[in-house]
């Protein structure tokens, strides 16, 4: 099951998941700090950068359930 979704403000998903931070900042995704990331879902900030969301999420997932394998 997918913890994260594209529908998800950036902000929520780096505070319920600060795992993913890692995903982000790999995909050029720095901006946790920026206005734009407190309105801003994760589509709308991938379509921003030029990333395609579809991606990133299941890449945010992927270590998301890699981590939780470790545990």
């Amino acid at each position: 099951m997918d913890k994260v979704t594209k529908d998800m403000g950036i902000l929520a998903a780096v505070e319920k998941y600060p795992d993913s931070v890692p995903v982000f900042q790999a995909y050029g995704m720095h901006c946790f700090g920026c206005m734009a990331a407190r309105f801003e879902n994760i589509e709308q900030g991938c379509l921003a950068h030029g990333i395609d969301p579809e991606a990133m999420v299941r890449s945010i997932n992927d270590a998301l359930n890699a981590v939780d394998a470790t545990k």
